[in-house]
């Protein structure tokens, strides 16, 4: 089947962070809430646009030491309008300038898992075919304009590590700017068809189903917990394609610049009313 990228194709420090308690290496944070803007009145969070070769949507708040980085999917600093295997296509280099909505300044490419994969020489399929996670480092001079949880929906409360199963009900937010602003057509609700690439990537089912410019869009499981980054839409059939979070972050963590990387748990509480609204959808 066919699969086009989901992003719009354009021509286009140091702050002190506290943890509130101790925890594990590599598991989801929760810094001192003063850090983060107050979510009403933050301009970067998940779901606000990045432009970089495409405008795509971000997903969620990383860390490593003081910085703070935002993430989307690799795909939108691909050269190329079809290639979906990352270990083939050509992508903008790490470092090129990448502009966040709501930033003052802007960001930097910081992790490719295409430009990571192609320097690597990786042989795997399932890691070609759907590690599909870019960082994008935020400037300093932005990080009180952060807030790490995901509107309409809170969270997340953490990150899911085994793999999801069929049916189960899902959440996302897309902010294509095909849709000219209007935020109500951004939430998502669905549910997973199965999963695919030995755990890498999920076939899902969303409504509003997504496109183009909802690519990187972050997802959460009915519990609040990240657990995919939107990266393909499958035409005719408008199934949508999400990225095993967990396992792009593990494959970021083999670098040693981002060892220590981590997911930021978000400051709104999770929406779990949302789940009855998802569980009565028609999906037929």
């Amino acid at each position: 089947m066919r699969f086009a990228l989901f992003c719009l194709l354009f021509l286009a420090s140091t702050s002190s962070l506290s943890l509130a308690t101790p925890v594990l290496p590599h598991e989801p944070r929760q810094f001192d809430l003063h850090f983060w803007a107050p979510f009403a009145s933050s301009t970067i969070h998940p779901g606000v646009n990045a432009l970089t070769s495409g405008s795509c949507t971000a997903n969620f708040i990383f860390v490593q030491g003081s910085e703070v980085y935002i993430g989307q999917a690799a795909h939108c600093a691909s050269r190329s309008r079809t290639e979906t295997n990352g270990c083939r296509a050509e992508t903008m280099p790490e470092g090129t300038r990448v502009i966040i909505t709501g930033a003052s300044a802007p960001g930097r490419l910081v992790y490719s898992s295409w430009d990571r994969m192609k320097r690597r020489n990786e042989q795997n399929d399932d890691v070609c075919g759907y590690n599909d996670l870019a960082l994008v480092r935020i400037d300093p001079r932005d990080h009180a304009r952060v807030n790490p949880s995901l509107p309409r929906f809170g969270g997340p409360t953490g990150l899911r590590t085994d793999v999801l199963q069929a049916n189960e009900t899902i959440y996302g937010y897309g902010n294509s700017t095909l849709r000219m602003g209007k935020s109500e057509l951004s939430p998502k609700f669905g549910r997973v068809i199965r999963p695919q690439g030995n755990g890498w990537s999920y076939l899902v089912q969303v409504q509003p189903t997504g496109i183009p410019g909802d690519s990187g869009s972050g997802f959460i499981d009915r519990e609040g917990k990240a657990f995919g980054v939107l990266a393909t839409l499958q035409e005719r059939t408008r199934i949508n394609g999400i990225g095993n979070l967990d396992r792009e972050l593990e494959y970021a963590r083999t670098f040693s610049d981002f060892a220590n990387l981590q997911l930021v748990l978000g400051t709104e509480p999770f929406n779990v009313e949302l789940a009855a609204e998802a569980d009565g959808l028609d999906w037929d």
